[in-house]
């Protein structure tokens, strides 16, 4: 059983599966054609891609891998290899084999003089302006070390100068968590290095994914695949780039806050910072370089449809706000800019082909917004909305506004539910049976599980494997251990995620395939919690996510008052367990509290991160408690452990 994550942060790692997998199926027949046709539908004679993905490379990294400092694999290209093919097999869509394929070209690259980028070495890029005295780092990666093996690339080729600043363009992991991996902790404190972060980057970067973290954590395992073995029949890519790199999250939290647009000089280069919250993430700032004429979009642009929605759960985004940043920097540096970056994917180059590009991705957003909408004010459903929703020719041909990261479909799902919610307005939707009794009666009602099966046979046999799918999931979730019903659910989600342009849509449907398959979880793909997060936490949060842990049917009539004192963060806080909800407030301490704890956060910290325990913090003098122990024992008590290992395509056993 994968150890819990106490705090449940969303943040995951390639993994190798924990137990012997089923073998994967071919290509059906319908597969095949459909995969064929999309030869048709496109035009894949274009290679400007290809062209700008390597123009001006300088090196690729010696043996495409990078090992961690205990010798373990953080990151290889070498599995991919079989991407050296041209041509798509059929058990992957060949538009997705494309962006598999130029996601591949890895390495150090010159953008213009004095900009380099890290390409193809974890899922995002690292960016590497040279200063007057030293070097600006743009998004450290994921993790440690595929940021440091990234920077020691690009010293082998240039100049050894020292990292003087770290710019952290917005608040999701991979573009902050490496950064251990090319400054240390003690430079920034001494002031030899400063982090830049836009307004709100901290709150946003720790708190994210950690409320609903374990359950994010879960969905994010299917989205980017981490338990498929990495192959045609497997995982090919995420369309955003070819993976996470393995390896513990770092943050140093920034020195600099960028709380409004305009110039700053950092070591003698000009950089006129664009703020852009609340569009791909909540924090999210841009930046253009005057003196090269280069313009950084961060990730508020990529060479894809982005996620409005994204599939491992999160608020939704504004996408109608979103395109209007992207027509902020249209407007404003598009006739400046001779060389477009962003912090995935590669470069876009020459002024037409950047304004082009960026109003391609400025209208994409914006037609999602405004056709989902239109339709929901018809009176159509999500549903309805992603079956009717297409692009019109001049977007859909465009490889910039692909599905392969976002799609379409739920993006357009995304919108409705910004606006109206998950209420779709037909009351009998409003209070539904319960999945697994509405299963059980759908099936009965079909005439049994052996006859749905047997029919659904026939669908598959015809191609109708959307159906299939769905309809076996209603057989799974009646019959949980029929095999014959798991096995042709499992072989309807294969060949819909050989088929699927979206490289989550591929991860996620084979990821059930493998699931059903094998008959229970493979790998839960979680990190556990990081020290650097759990620091950066303020710690009137850590008691909210207490409070998310309480099993309220189990803390009814108890009534719990205690007083925390945080001596090294001079903090006090008291906590009140009442009708079954645990609350706080700062600044406070309850005269009638049960008892009193004085600790450091140093020691929450340790017990956060299973060093220790609660007993056996007090055990040891960590904490102090005046008054009843045992009220604080009884609180631990009421507190739920949560796992990664629940399932997704069928019903809970218990």
């Amino acid at each position: 059983m994968p150890r819990p994550t106490t705090l449940g942060i969303a943040l995951l790692s390639l993994t190798l599966p924990l137990a012997a997998l089923a073998e994967p199926k071919p290509a059906t027949s319908t597969t095949a054609a459909a995969n064929a046709a999309v030869l048709e539908q496109l035009d894949f004679s274009d290679k400007q891609s290809f062209e700008d993905a390597q123009r001006g490379f300088v090196a690729a990294l010696p043996n495409a891998h990078v090992l961690d400092e205990s010798g373990q694999r953080a990151w290889s290209a070498q599995p991919y290899a079989f991407l050296e093919d041209e041509k798509a097999p059929d058990t992957v869509n060949p538009s997705l084999w494309r962006q598999a394929r130029l996601n591949s070209i890895h390495g150090l690259f010159e953008v213009t003089e004095g900009i380099y980028q890290i390409r193809g070495m974890d899922l995002s890029n690292m960016t590497i302006v040279e200063g007057d005295s030293g070097l600006i780092v743009i998004d450290p990666l994921l993790t440690p070390a595929t940021a440091r093996a990234g920077l020691e690339l690009y010293r082998a080729h240039r100049p050894d100068k020292p990292v003087v600043a770290v710019i952290y363009t917005h608040s999701h992991a991979d573009h902050f968590a490496g950064v251990k991996g090319v400054v240390d902790q003690q430079d920034v404190d001494q002031g030899r290095v400063r982090i830049y972060a836009p307004e709100g980057f901290l709150e946003h970067a720790v708190s994210e994914n950690v409320i609903a973290g374990n359950a994010m954590t879960r969905r994010a395992s299917y989205m980017y695949g981490t338990a498929l073995p990495i192959s045609p029949q497997g995982h090919v890519d995420t369309g955003l780039g070819k993976g996470l790199s393995r390896g513990p999250l770092t943050l140093i939290p920034p020195t600099d806050s960028i709380e409004r647009n305009g110039v700053q000089v950092i070591d003698g280069v000009e950089i006129d910072f664009h703020l852009a919250p609340g569009s791909e993430a909540p924090a999210e700032m841009m930046m253009y370089f005057p003196a090269q004429r280069v313009f950084n979009t961060a990730e508020v642009t990529s060479q894809q449809l982005h996620n409005i929605y994204t599939l491992r759960g999160a608020e939704v985004r504004d996408a109608s706000l979103w395109s209007r940043y992207i027509d902020e920097v249209l407007e404003a540096y598009g006739p400046r800019t001779d060389v477009l970056i962003a912090q995935h994917h590669w470069p876009v180059w020459g002024t037409d082909s950047a304004q082009h590009f960026l109003a391609v991705q400025r209208d994409l957003y914006k037609y999602i917004h405004d056709q989902s909408v239109r339709l929901m004010n018809h009176g159509y459903r999500p549903g309805e909305i992603a079956e009717a929703i297409q692009l019109p020719d001049s977007l859909a041909s465009e490889w910039a506004a692909r599905d392969y990261y976002g799609t379409l479909r739920h993006n357009s799902r995304a919108i409705y539910q910004k606006y109206l919610g998950w209420y779709d307005a037909n009351p009998a939707n409003l209070n539904p049976p319960v999945p697994v009794e509405a299963a059980r009666k759908t099936i009965e009602y079909m005439g049994g599980v052996e006859q749905v099966v047997a029919r659904a046979q026939e669908d598959f046999a015809q191609g109708d494997y959307r159906w299939v799918a769905s309809v076996m999931s209603q057989a799974v979730f009646a019959e949980p251990d029929n095999q014959a019903a798991r096995e042709l659910g499992a072989d309807a989600m294969e060949q819909l995620g050989y088929q699927a342009e979206s490289g989550p849509w591929r991860d996620v449907y084979l990821s059930a395939a493998q699931d059903l398959r094998s008959g229970g979880e493979t790998s839960d793909g979680s990190r556990g919690a990081s020290s650097d997060l759990l620091q950066a936490l303020e710690t009137g949060m850590v008691f909210d996510l207490l409070g998310v842990r309480l099993n309220g049917p189990k803390a009814e009539g108890k009534h719990i008052v205690l007083n925390w004192h945080f001596t090294d963060t001079q903090e006090k806080i008291r906590t009140n367990l009442q009708n079954a909800t645990l609350t706080w407030l700062p600044d406070r301490q309850a005269e009638s509290a049960d008892a009193t704890l004085t600790l450091t956060r140093a020691t929450l910290n340790d017990i956060l991160l299973r060093e220790t325990t609660f007993p056996e913090a007090v055990k040891a003098g960590g904490i102090q408690v005046q008054g009843n122990p045992q009220k604080l024992f009884e609180l631990l008590g009421l507190l739920d452990e949560f796992t990664t290992d629940f399932p997704l395509v069928e019903p809970r056993r218990s």
